[in-house]
């Protein structure tokens, strides 16, 4: 039995804002799964303080920006933009006055369309809607048959194509693991083309310097053509603060340069709770809330109403051992309330993901990846980065990880999906046809609605201990590594434009003859 779910284009979300099911359609048993371009949530976000508890946090950090301000490294360029603005700037240090940043973030939109080469695969971002990226940035990756490795071109590749296959994934994401066997300087060429080339998903660009983050975008100039880009969101880069209150050059011009060409920048502190930020979840929000907002006023002080994500990854750390946790309850109460601050800015989210510090895909990453990520579903988030493949504090991407990572992903479709009542759905008729003590297994309402009533998972076994037991006695992870085998081995490229692929790959090949090699 398989299930589906109607696509959403972005022609006819911008058409039609009524919210749409995670439901399923009754397909072939031997179709393969389809889902939508993006989810329309049916759930409220959940509010987890009160005012008081908001406007004593933005209070904090008013005064925070006021009295202590952020360093902004190596960009002189931003600086001059902030202090044209009426920012104190004094040397690297900004200041900011209470309500200063939030006037400037007037500009930024509540929603944008990133569009996808598939018209068909284009996400709206903001609002109601939700768009689930894979996981970002591991060195290693991980399956039951080779162990721990650092990350190739062809894992690269091999995630590009997974994400492409997996209904329950919008968003083919950008820096799924590093390829470490292409020279640093040269991987985000692979990587975009690899993109382009192997789904037609909406997907990010390289954020590691301007130069590279300008490929990134020229290489979707190629792809949608120029004039298109100059006027639509067609990609975007994740860039990251330097938490405590610092932003580098780096990724300010990184950030700037997909402003600057009317792309989407996404704005996230790195908040490591007793280390880059404080213990306490109130100051670490206060923090993070400053951190993030410098730098989506930034986008908007480069290019006004360019798109922007508010984002946010914040973590704990073991007191005893120093180390990173991941998928602990604390930050997913402080996603919450980021959540309730991202709604009053009026600007789209991206917040947690399946955050987990095990080092196999085991019961304890399964707890805490379900943890995180259902923080980042009850605060509101928009863009959810890490939804797949998240193992050994974000080290290693995992092949298993991934397939029972998007498993859940689909469950959350129907969970995002809210629950209808219709006649239908009250079932009054199958009361009529069962009686009282009788069960409604083989009634007409049961047989009409089977298909579509429940999340059938792909991963999950079901069947009783005997037929477990005689099957071979698999667990989750032995059932992943076979369930994503057999989608590489069934997936199909999306068909290209022959010219576009040879202008992309000269492109590519051109721009790393002309550098030589760096490894670091």
């Amino acid at each position: 039995m398989t299930h589906s779910t109607t696509a959403v284009t972005a022609e006819t979300a911008a058409q039609d804002r009524k919210p749409r099911r995670g439901g399923r359609e009754r397909r072939d048993p031997k179709a393969k799964i389809t889902g939508p371009a993006y989810i329309q949530r049916c759930i409220p976000a959940y509010d987890v303080i009160s005012e008081e508890g908001l406007q004593k946090i933005e209070s904090s950090t008013d005064r925070l920006l006021a009295e202590v301000g952020l360093d902004i490294r190596d960009d002189d360029e931003c600086l001059a933009l902030f202090r044209k603005a009426g920012a104190k700037v004094e040397g690297i240090r900004v200041r900011f006055e209470p309500g200063h940043l939030r006037d400037i973030l007037k500009t930024a939109p509540k929603e944008f369309t990133q569009h996808a080469r598939n018209p068909a695969h284009s996400v709206r971002i903001g609002g109601n809607n939700v768009v689930f990226a894979p996981a970002y940035g591991a060195p290693f990756v991980m399956d039951l048959d080779r162990g721990r490795r650092y990350g190739t071109l062809e894992d690269f590749q091999n995630f590009v194509k997974l994400t492409y296959s997996c209904p329950w994934l919008h968003h083919s994401g950008g820096t799924v693991c590093e390829p470490t066997d292409v020279p640093v300087n040269k991987r985000h060429l692979d990587m975009v083309y690899a993109h382009a080339r192997y789904s037609d998903k909406p997907f990010m660009g390289s954020v590691t310097s301007e130069e590279r983050a300008q490929d990134s975008i020229a290489m979707t100039r190629l792809l949608f053509g120029e004039a298109f880009v100059d006027k639509n969101c067609v990609i975007m880069g994740n860039v990251n603060v330097n938490s405590p209150l610092l932003w580098d050059g780096t990724m300010t011009k990184s950030a700037r340069a997909y402003a600057r060409a009317n792309q989407a920048a996404v704005i996230v502190p790195f908040i490591l709770g007793g280390t880059m930020a404080p213990v306490t979840n109130a100051g670490a929000i206060a923090q993070a809330l400053a951190e993030t907002m410098v730098g989506c006023a930034m986008t908007q002080l480069e290019r006004p109403g360019a798109p922007v994500i508010f984002g946010n990854f914040m973590s704990s750390m073991s007191l005893r051992s120093g180390s990173p946790t991941f998928g602990t309850p604390e930050p997913a109460l402080g996603s919450l309330v980021i959540g309730q601050l991202a709604r009053r800015l009026g600007l789209p989210l991206r917040c947690a993901g399946s955050f987990t510090t095990s080092k196999l895909p085991d019961g304890q990453a399964m707890q805490e990846s379900v943890m995180s990520m259902l923080s980042a579903i009850h605060c509101g988030a928009n863009f959810i980065l890490h939804s797949a493949g998240f193992l050994e504090g974000l080290l290693s991407m995992s092949y298993e990880k991934f397939m029972m990572d998007a498993d859940f992903c689909g469950a959350l479709h129907s969970y995002l999906g809210g629950i209808t009542v219709d006649e239908n759905a009250l079932a009054l008729d199958a009361y009529k046809e069962v009686s009282p003590g009788g069960h409604f297994l083989g009634c007409a309402h049961t047989m009409a609605n089977y298909t579509t009533a429940f999340f059938d998972s792909t991963i999950s076994d079901n069947t009783p201990f005997e037929s477990w037991s005689e099957s071979g006695k698999t667990d989750s992870a032995t059932r992943a590594n076979t369930r994503w085998k057999a989608a590489l081995a069934e997936y199909e490229a999306p068909s290209m434009d022959p010219a576009i692929d040879e202008a992309l790959r000269d492109f590519r090949d051109r721009k790393k003859g002309s550098m030589t090699d760096q490894w670091y």
